[in-house]
Protein backbone atom coordinates (compact mmCIF):
# COMPACT_ATOMS: atom_id res chain seq x y z
CA UNK A 1 0.00 0.00 0.00
CA UNK A 2 0.79 3.51 -0.81
CA UNK A 3 0.38 6.82 0.87
CA UNK A 4 -0.54 10.10 -0.59
CA UNK A 5 0.38 13.48 0.88
CA UNK A 6 -2.50 13.47 3.88
CA UNK A 7 -1.40 9.95 5.17
CA UNK A 8 -4.33 8.11 3.58
CA UNK A 9 -3.59 4.48 2.31
CA UNK A 10 -3.95 4.26 -1.79
CA UNK A 11 -3.86 0.66 -3.67
CA UNK A 12 -1.31 0.42 -6.48
CA UNK A 13 -1.60 0.28 -9.55
CA UNK A 14 -1.11 -3.18 -9.99
CA UNK A 15 -3.92 -3.92 -7.85
CA UNK A 16 -5.77 -1.75 -9.80
CA UNK A 17 -5.06 -3.41 -12.75
CA UNK A 18 -6.19 -6.79 -11.39
CA UNK A 19 -8.99 -6.17 -9.93
CA UNK A 20 -10.04 -4.96 -13.13
CA UNK A 21 -8.98 -7.80 -14.80
CA UNK A 22 -11.11 -9.92 -12.32
CA UNK A 23 -14.32 -7.71 -12.54
CA UNK A 24 -13.76 -8.69 -16.76
CA UNK A 25 -13.65 -12.00 -15.96
CA UNK A 26 -16.76 -12.04 -14.00
CA UNK A 27 -18.81 -10.19 -16.41
CA UNK A 28 -18.17 -12.26 -19.20
CA UNK A 29 -19.09 -15.61 -17.16
CA UNK A 30 -22.44 -14.18 -16.04
CA UNK A 31 -22.78 -13.16 -20.12
CA UNK A 32 -22.16 -16.93 -20.93
CA UNK A 33 -24.81 -18.77 -17.89
CA UNK A 34 -27.12 -16.51 -19.57
CA UNK A 35 -26.64 -17.14 -22.98
CA UNK A 36 -26.79 -20.80 -22.58
CA UNK A 37 -29.55 -20.76 -20.99
CA UNK A 38 -32.26 -22.96 -22.83
CA UNK A 39 -35.96 -21.40 -23.75
CA UNK A 40 -38.82 -23.76 -22.23
CA UNK A 41 -41.51 -23.91 -25.56
CA UNK A 42 -45.00 -24.44 -23.87
CA UNK A 43 -47.54 -25.97 -25.62
CA UNK A 44 -50.81 -24.24 -26.92
CA UNK A 45 -53.08 -26.52 -28.73
CA UNK A 46 -54.49 -29.70 -26.72
CA UNK A 47 -52.45 -32.06 -28.61
CA UNK A 48 -49.20 -29.98 -27.81
CA UNK A 49 -50.37 -30.63 -24.04
CA UNK A 50 -50.70 -34.09 -24.64
CA UNK A 51 -47.43 -34.72 -26.09
CA UNK A 52 -46.33 -32.39 -23.26
CA UNK A 53 -47.43 -34.57 -20.59
CA UNK A 54 -46.27 -38.02 -22.14
CA UNK A 55 -49.66 -38.82 -22.97
CA UNK A 56 -48.34 -39.46 -26.32
CA UNK A 57 -44.95 -40.52 -27.07
CA UNK A 58 -44.91 -41.80 -30.92
CA UNK A 59 -45.02 -39.53 -33.67
CA UNK A 60 -46.87 -42.53 -35.82
CA UNK A 61 -49.80 -42.60 -33.31
CA UNK A 62 -50.46 -39.02 -34.27
CA UNK A 63 -50.45 -39.61 -37.94
CA UNK A 64 -52.54 -43.11 -37.50
CA UNK A 65 -55.14 -41.52 -36.08
CA UNK A 66 -54.82 -38.34 -38.48
CA UNK A 67 -55.02 -35.88 -35.79
CA UNK A 68 -53.82 -32.08 -37.29
CA UNK A 69 -50.79 -30.84 -35.79
CA UNK A 70 -50.87 -27.14 -35.63
CA UNK A 71 -47.24 -26.24 -34.04
CA UNK A 72 -43.83 -27.56 -35.75
CA UNK A 73 -42.59 -27.93 -32.28
CA UNK A 74 -44.66 -31.18 -31.97
CA UNK A 75 -42.53 -32.64 -34.71
CA UNK A 76 -39.48 -31.43 -32.75
CA UNK A 77 -40.20 -32.55 -29.68
CA UNK A 78 -41.13 -36.20 -30.75
CA UNK A 79 -38.74 -36.44 -33.51
CA UNK A 80 -35.67 -34.86 -32.37
CA UNK A 81 -33.39 -36.60 -35.26
CA UNK A 82 -35.51 -34.69 -37.73
CA UNK A 83 -33.03 -33.53 -40.99
CA UNK A 84 -33.93 -30.56 -42.97
CA UNK A 85 -32.91 -29.81 -46.46
CA UNK A 86 -33.94 -27.44 -48.96
CA UNK A 87 -34.62 -28.34 -52.89
CA UNK A 88 -32.77 -25.85 -55.48
CA UNK A 89 -35.62 -23.73 -57.14
CA UNK A 90 -34.21 -20.91 -57.53
CA UNK A 91 -31.20 -20.07 -60.53
CA UNK A 92 -29.26 -16.98 -59.86
CA UNK A 93 -28.02 -13.90 -62.37
CA UNK A 94 -25.63 -15.45 -65.05
CA UNK A 95 -24.32 -14.48 -68.48
CA UNK A 96 -26.97 -14.44 -70.99
CA UNK A 97 -29.62 -16.23 -69.00
CA UNK A 98 -27.54 -18.83 -67.05
CA UNK A 99 -26.41 -19.36 -63.34
CA UNK A 100 -25.91 -21.83 -60.86
CA UNK A 101 -28.95 -23.22 -59.22
CA UNK A 102 -29.71 -21.97 -55.62
CA UNK A 103 -32.44 -22.77 -52.74
CA UNK A 104 -33.82 -19.44 -52.88
CA UNK A 105 -36.30 -18.30 -56.04
CA UNK A 106 -36.48 -14.88 -56.33
CA UNK A 107 -39.24 -13.14 -58.23
CA UNK A 108 -39.69 -9.21 -58.99
CA UNK A 109 -42.60 -7.12 -59.55
CA UNK A 110 -42.89 -3.97 -60.71
CA UNK A 111 -44.72 -1.22 -59.20
CA UNK A 112 -45.03 2.71 -60.11
CA UNK A 113 -42.68 3.21 -57.09
CA UNK A 114 -39.63 0.97 -57.47
CA UNK A 115 -39.68 -2.97 -57.81
CA UNK A 116 -40.47 -5.06 -55.12
CA UNK A 117 -38.81 -8.66 -54.34
CA UNK A 118 -40.34 -11.59 -53.46
CA UNK A 119 -38.42 -14.71 -52.02
CA UNK A 120 -39.72 -18.41 -52.24
CA UNK A 121 -37.91 -21.90 -50.60
CA UNK A 122 -38.80 -25.48 -50.39
CA UNK A 123 -37.78 -27.30 -48.34
CA UNK A 124 -37.81 -31.43 -46.80
CA UNK A 125 -37.86 -32.89 -43.81
CA UNK A 126 -37.38 -36.76 -42.64
CA UNK A 127 -35.27 -38.84 -40.65
CA UNK A 128 -34.37 -41.48 -42.84
CA UNK A 129 -36.68 -43.94 -41.34
CA UNK A 130 -39.69 -43.72 -43.06
CA UNK A 131 -40.87 -39.91 -41.83
CA UNK A 132 -41.02 -37.34 -44.93
CA UNK A 133 -42.40 -33.99 -45.09
CA UNK A 134 -42.58 -31.48 -47.86
CA UNK A 135 -43.71 -27.45 -47.63
CA UNK A 136 -43.22 -24.41 -49.57
CA UNK A 137 -42.78 -20.69 -47.90
CA UNK A 138 -43.11 -17.27 -49.86
CA UNK A 139 -41.91 -14.16 -47.95
CA UNK A 140 -40.44 -10.58 -48.34
CA UNK A 141 -36.72 -11.80 -47.36
CA UNK A 142 -34.96 -15.22 -47.92
CA UNK A 143 -34.57 -16.13 -44.16
CA UNK A 144 -37.94 -15.58 -43.49
CA UNK A 145 -38.83 -17.99 -46.76
CA UNK A 146 -36.75 -20.89 -45.75
CA UNK A 147 -38.77 -20.48 -41.99
CA UNK A 148 -41.73 -20.91 -43.18
CA UNK A 149 -40.68 -23.85 -45.50
CA UNK A 150 -39.58 -25.94 -42.56
CA UNK A 151 -42.18 -25.48 -40.51
CA UNK A 152 -45.12 -26.27 -43.32
CA UNK A 153 -42.64 -29.40 -44.28
CA UNK A 154 -42.92 -30.39 -40.38
CA UNK A 155 -46.54 -29.78 -40.64
CA UNK A 156 -47.30 -31.59 -43.69
CA UNK A 157 -45.34 -35.13 -42.22
CA UNK A 158 -46.35 -38.53 -43.59
CA UNK A 159 -45.36 -41.86 -42.76
CA UNK A 160 -44.33 -44.07 -45.97
CA UNK A 161 -44.09 -47.96 -46.46
CA UNK A 162 -40.79 -49.38 -47.25
CA UNK A 163 -40.00 -52.55 -48.54
CA UNK A 164 -38.44 -54.80 -51.73
CA UNK A 165 -40.76 -54.83 -54.64
CA UNK A 166 -38.36 -55.82 -57.09
CA UNK A 167 -39.06 -58.78 -58.53
CA UNK A 168 -34.57 -58.80 -59.44
CA UNK A 169 -34.28 -59.08 -56.04
CA UNK A 170 -36.90 -60.53 -53.67
CA UNK A 171 -34.43 -59.70 -50.37
CA UNK A 172 -37.59 -58.59 -48.19
CA UNK A 173 -35.70 -55.96 -46.87
CA UNK A 174 -36.38 -52.38 -46.47
CA UNK A 175 -34.20 -51.06 -48.83
CA UNK A 176 -36.89 -49.53 -51.71
CA UNK A 177 -40.35 -49.02 -52.66
CA UNK A 178 -43.00 -52.02 -52.30
CA UNK A 179 -44.17 -51.38 -55.54
CA UNK A 180 -44.62 -48.81 -58.52
CA UNK A 181 -46.49 -45.08 -57.86
CA UNK A 182 -47.13 -42.41 -59.79
CA UNK A 183 -47.79 -38.99 -58.60
CA UNK A 184 -48.45 -36.08 -60.55
CA UNK A 185 -48.50 -32.03 -60.08
CA UNK A 186 -49.14 -29.25 -62.75
CA UNK A 187 -47.73 -30.72 -65.83
CA UNK A 188 -45.06 -32.98 -64.15
CA UNK A 189 -45.56 -36.71 -64.04
CA UNK A 190 -43.54 -38.72 -61.89
CA UNK A 191 -43.10 -42.60 -61.41
CA UNK A 192 -41.40 -44.77 -58.55
CA UNK A 193 -40.68 -48.22 -59.46
CA UNK A 194 -38.56 -50.92 -57.17
CA UNK A 195 -35.37 -51.47 -57.46
CA UNK A 196 -32.94 -54.43 -56.65
CA UNK A 197 -30.19 -53.75 -54.04
CA UNK A 198 -26.99 -52.15 -54.83
CA UNK A 199 -28.58 -50.00 -57.65
CA UNK A 200 -28.81 -46.87 -55.75
CA UNK A 201 -31.29 -43.81 -57.09
CA UNK A 202 -31.93 -43.52 -60.63
CA UNK A 203 -33.84 -40.44 -60.51
CA UNK A 204 -33.39 -36.77 -60.51
CA UNK A 205 -31.28 -35.14 -57.74
CA UNK A 206 -34.14 -33.37 -56.13
CA UNK A 207 -35.65 -36.70 -56.07
CA UNK A 208 -32.90 -37.83 -54.40
CA UNK A 209 -33.45 -35.41 -51.30
CA UNK A 210 -36.84 -36.98 -50.52
CA UNK A 211 -35.98 -40.43 -50.89
CA UNK A 212 -32.72 -40.20 -48.98
CA UNK A 213 -34.40 -37.98 -46.01
CA UNK A 214 -37.41 -40.91 -46.48
CA UNK A 215 -34.80 -43.69 -45.84
CA UNK A 216 -35.33 -45.41 -49.17
CA UNK A 217 -31.57 -46.25 -51.15
CA UNK A 218 -32.81 -48.19 -53.99
CA UNK A 219 -35.64 -46.87 -56.67
CA UNK A 220 -35.77 -46.62 -60.43
CA UNK A 221 -38.03 -43.51 -61.59
CA UNK A 222 -39.68 -42.24 -64.66
CA UNK A 223 -40.31 -38.14 -65.20
CA UNK A 224 -43.11 -36.85 -67.84
CA UNK A 225 -43.49 -33.19 -67.84
CA UNK A 226 -42.06 -29.76 -67.59
CA UNK A 227 -39.89 -31.09 -65.07
CA UNK A 228 -37.25 -27.42 -65.17
CA UNK A 229 -40.39 -26.10 -62.80
CA UNK A 230 -38.21 -27.94 -59.40
CA UNK A 231 -41.30 -27.03 -56.94
CA UNK A 232 -44.30 -28.92 -59.36
CA UNK A 233 -41.04 -32.03 -59.63
CA UNK A 234 -41.05 -31.71 -55.54
CA UNK A 235 -44.60 -31.89 -55.29
CA UNK A 236 -45.14 -34.79 -57.71
CA UNK A 237 -42.44 -36.45 -55.98
CA UNK A 238 -44.14 -36.35 -52.44
CA UNK A 239 -47.71 -36.86 -53.84
CA UNK A 240 -45.97 -40.55 -55.23
CA UNK A 241 -44.22 -41.34 -51.94
CA UNK A 242 -48.33 -40.73 -50.35
CA UNK A 243 -49.82 -43.23 -52.61
CA UNK A 244 -47.26 -45.42 -50.72
CA UNK A 245 -49.63 -45.77 -47.36
CA UNK A 246 -52.81 -45.55 -49.89
CA UNK A 247 -52.74 -49.38 -50.33
CA UNK A 248 -53.75 -52.41 -48.41
CA UNK A 249 -52.09 -55.50 -48.51
CA UNK A 250 -52.07 -58.97 -47.40
CA UNK A 251 -50.32 -60.90 -44.14
CA UNK A 252 -48.62 -63.14 -46.81
CA UNK A 253 -47.70 -59.99 -49.12
CA UNK A 254 -46.71 -57.74 -45.80
CA UNK A 255 -44.29 -60.55 -45.40
CA UNK A 256 -43.03 -61.17 -49.03
CA UNK A 257 -42.46 -57.57 -49.55
CA UNK A 258 -40.28 -56.85 -45.96
CA UNK A 259 -43.14 -53.95 -45.88
CA UNK A 260 -42.32 -51.84 -42.87
CA UNK A 261 -44.39 -48.24 -42.13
Amino acid sequence: MEKNEDGVATKTIENKAIEEIKSEIDTSVKRSTSENKSVAYTFRTELGKRVASGEISDIDEIISNNLKVLEPQIIDYLLPSLQTEFLFIGQSKGKLGGGKRRIIRNTQKVTAKAKRQHFSAMAVVGDGNGHIGVGKGSALESVVAKEKAAKKAKLNLIKIKRGCGSWECACSTPHSIPFKVSGKSGSVIVTLVPAPKGIGFCVADDIKTLLKLAGIKDVWSRVEGQTSTRINLGYASFEALKKLSAYRLLSNETKSLGLTG
